[in-house]
């Protein structure tokens, strides 16, 4: 009598399988903890002091230290003609702004194709940027006098001399064209770095279909560049709100008859001067708005004029 064969055992069948975890708990928190200290400092040094300076706007100075006014002291603002020209200003600086945004990215993009003496720019574009505010100030302040060497220089070409920094209608034109010399070193640099992202078939393919150089900065350059420009746009805005106290001390202190007033001097001018802390904490409220509201706009515009030129 044979032997009954056994039929080999079938395997069990499997359940669902189990999601693989992309990683443990500590993987998962270990960029939170690496982020933490940067959020904390930043909390700590800016965001607090930010809140505390907004309360204080709302208190008054003097008689009236520590007790809450509501918004006096922004009613106050706005019926200073000081401040009123200061917000003037303001706007003129967003009309100026294209310019002082053009001519970095026009220098960044003749060195990038390589024009002659590209070497040369290289080497001594950032130059101003290294120089003190207060160094800038006072070599222009001597070079833009009444009887300074461009006006002397002008004499020399029969024009008569012009007061730069004495004008109220000039004034102020002056210090801003000092601060984009002074400046546009570090906006240069930020071009240079978004054009190393720029695809290089894309310029040749503009060189091969006969492309001017007008038509490859707006078709192929500025659309490439978007996010580049968006970012020089809003720190050149920034830097103009709040970097230009030391050219405007020494070129001007705020003359002639307060025409180069800036928030940030007005700042200066109530906190340091006339001891009115809690009216220069308002200003400096106003300018923190000033500056949220343009840089939120300046982003929306260049997001929809890139989305028009896709």
């Amino acid at each position: 009598m044979a032997a009954p064969t056994l039929s080999p055992a079938r395997p069990a069948p499997a359940g669902p399988a189990r999601p693989r975890r992309s990683g443990s708990r500590a993987e998962r928190l270990a960029p939170l903890a690496l982020v933490a200290p940067a959020v904390l400092i930043i909390a700590g040094l800016r965001l607090w002091p930010l809140v505390l300076g907004v309360n204080f706007s709302f208190t008054g100075d003097g008689d009236r230290d520590g007790v809450m006014v509501g918004l006096d002291n922004y009613a106050t603002l706005f019926a200073d003609p000081l401040f009123r020209t200061a917000l003037r200003n303001v706007g003129l600086l967003v009309l100026l702004l294209p310019v002082a945004v053009a001519i970095p990215g026009l220098l960044a993009t003749l060195i990038y194709l390589r024009v002659p003496g590209h070497r040369l720019y290289r080497g001594v574009y950032f130059f101003p940027a290294v120089l003190s505010p207060v160094i800038v100030g006072a070599i222009f302040t001597l070079l833009l006098a009444f009887d300074g060497p461009l006006n002397g220089f002008l004499g020399g070409l029969g024009l008569g001399p012009v007061d730069w920094l004495g004008d109220p209608d000039v004034a102020f034109f002056v210090v801003v064209a000092v601060h984009v010399w002074a400046t546009f070193g570090m906006a240069l640099v930020v071009f240079l770095a978004g054009f190393a992202t720029l695809d290089q078939s894309l310029l040749d393919a503009a060189k091969t279909d006969g492309a001017s150089f007008p038509q490859t900065v707006r078709h192929v350059i500025v659309p490439s560049l978007t996010r580049t420009i968006q970012f020089v746009f809003v720190t050149t805005m920034i830097g103009m709100l709040t970097s230009m106290f030391g050219l405007l001390y020494v070129m001007t202190s705020g003359g002639p008859e307060g025409s180069t007033y800036l928030p940030e001097y007005y700042i200066w001018i109530q906190q340091g001067r006339l001891n009115q802390p809690a009216l220069a904490s308002a200003a400096s409220t106003a300018l923190f708005l000033i500056m949220l509201v343009v840089g939120l706009a300046q982003i929306a515009i260049l997001r929809r004029a890139a989305g028009k030129e896709d």
